[in-house]
């Protein structure tokens, strides 16, 4: 059964049409690449999943729900930008975490941030660029949830960094959950993927397993979309 499901969806800023007519299906135990460039539509069909924003028309459920206060229980939100309060240091973070999610996981995060080599006393906001993308990263992977959504989690970092990220993706989501990276970035993510979908102008060119589009079209996910769809 699928976990995320959109029917019809369908999104307008204004005269701006963001997403168009969106029928996608998605199942648990895949790391799914949303891919495309910017202004494609990503985010906002993110935004919608985790009901920051509503459809315009069409429908887009979690897990059979409609997305709101039983679906924010189950999905675990990794947006674009800072988002932790910059004043809080780990413990206070752990503190907040424990509190808010009932299946936050403190161990898994303090073996992660054990991995990292940064204190507990140190606030996030004091933390370079790189460090603070990990510890937001660490802590939304650290949720024992049934959904992963991961808005650009490599963009703006260095090649070190991304690959640290991409680790912590992998060896940290459940084998049950569904993790959906929104990424512009093709040839980083690509290793991890199980499934790409890429949406043009608010709408979905392709959606297929990873392995059978490089055996179909004997390419790399990256260079078939350059080729074909000549957006980068």
């Amino acid at each position: 059964m699928s976990i995320l499901e959109c029917r019809g969806l369908s999104k307008n800023y204004g005269s701006i049409q963001a997403l168009k007519n969106i029928d996608l299906s998605l199942e648990s135990g895949r790391i799914v690449g949303l891919v495309g460039p910017n202004g494609s539509g990503k985010t906002t069909l993110i935004k919608l999943a985790q009901h920051l924003l509503t459809p315009t028309a069409g429908m887009i459920t979690i897990d059979g729900m409609l997305p709101g206060p039983q679906t924010k229980a189950i999905v675990s939100y990794l947006p674009d930008r800072d988002f932790l309060p910059q004043w809080m240091n780990l413990d206070q973070l752990t503190a907040f975490y424990h509190e808010f999610f009932s299946d936050f996981n403190p161990a898994k995060s303090a073996d992660m941030l054990e991995a990292l080599g940064v204190t507990g006393t140190m606030p996030l906001g004091k933390m370079s660029k790189g460090t603070r993308e990990k510890v937001q990263l660490i802590f939304t992977m650290s949720r024992e949830a049934r959904v992963y959504l991961l808005d650009e989690p490599i963009a703006g970092v260095d090649p070190a960094t991304r690959d640290y990220i991409l680790r912590t993706i992998l060896t940290n989501y459940s084998e049950n959950a569904l993790v959906l990276i929104s990424t512009h970035l093709i040839t980083d993510v690509e290793p991890i993927l199980d499934e790409v979908v890429f949406l043009q102008n608010g709408t979905i060119a392709l959606h297929e397993n990873a392995d059978a589009l490089r055996e179909r079209t004997g390419k790399s996910i990256d260079g078939y979309f350059r080729e074909v769809y000549r957006c980068f």
